[in-house]
């Protein structure tokens, strides 16, 4: 089984101190990828349906990555999930294509369309638009990533006549990676995700989830879980079944040397 780490740019790790050990660690340890969330804003005082208190802090994803992919070497580096909703797309293409430049092609984008409504409220978006937006953000990247010429003519974005360099190193851009267990998100994933990412799912949720992703036409997605259940031989052998990929362990938020042993703990049923 695959394991990463999310987290890696929140709590404890927005020291950059404790991150860069722990990325450097989980590396050495055989961890294949660590992952980091975004949030621009929470709500004061924390109402429904945010995860976290206000005071919690979150850096911005690529900031974050763009630091950790100068202290390691091999391990990927995921967004789990970027809230591209919220983003103007150009300037989102641009941002990603160049943590994928500077990290040597390590980037997994992983997207979804958002859930805390303050948030966009606070940023001025309309949050029942949320999934149309994603879907043209994610046509808008590509464009730019991928044409002789980009041009987009949409319901959000409108251009021409522009370049967007340098592009990513994969061809066709980072691997997509598609968060959220709605409807809407079963279908965006089948339909341009090479991934889909659950997160705190049990494994007969997960068994759920996967039957439904086969529905839409996902067969093919790479499975990522973040599990809310502890982690035994049984139940990571149980995911394994399932055709989970990746399991993504959440970092814990402890004094350091603490964190280090849960990280090593889990570290054997690394692949």
């Amino acid at each position: 089984m695959n394991l990463g780490l999310i987290g890696i740019g929140s709590g404890v790790c927005v020291d950059p101190v404790v991150a860069k050990r722990v990325a450097q660690r989980a590396e050495a340890l055989g961890y294949d990828s660590l992952w980091t969330g975004e949030h621009v804003v929470y709500p004061e005082p924390r109402e429904e349906p945010s995860n976290a208190d206000p005071d919690f802090p979150i850096l911005h994803p690529s900031t974050s990555l763009a630091f950790i992919a100068g202290v390691t070497e091999r391990v990927l580096l995921g967004t789990g999930i970027a809230l591209i909703a919220q983003r103007n797309p150009i300037v989102l293409a641009k941002e990603m294509a160049s943590l994928n430049v500077v990290s040597q092609g390590r980037l997994v984008l992983g997207i979804g369309a958002g859930y805390v409504h303050q948030e966009f409220a606070a940023l001025g978006v309309n949050f029942k638009e949320r999934g149309a937006r994603t879907d043209e953000c994610v046509a808008v990247m590509r464009a730019l990533w991928n044409d002789d010429h980009p041009a987009y003519n949409g319901r959000f974005v409108r251009f021409s006549g522009v370049q967007a360099r340098p592009r990513p190193i994969q061809p066709g851009g980072p691997p997509i990676v598609i968060g959220g267990d709605s409807e809407a998100a079963m279908r965006r994933a089948a339909a341009y995700g090479q991934g889909w990412y659950g997160f705190g799912l049990d494994i007969d949720e997960t068994a759920t989830v996967i039957e439904r992703l086969k529905a839409a036409g996902g067969e093919h997605l790479e499975i990522n879980i973040t599990s809310r259940i502890g982690l035994t031989d049984e139940t990571v052998t149980a995911f394994s079944k399932l055709g989970v990929h990746r399991l993504i362990l959440v970092a814990p938020q402890l004094p350091e040397d603490p964190m280090f042993g849960r990280i090593e703990a889990m570290a054997p049923f690394a692949r």
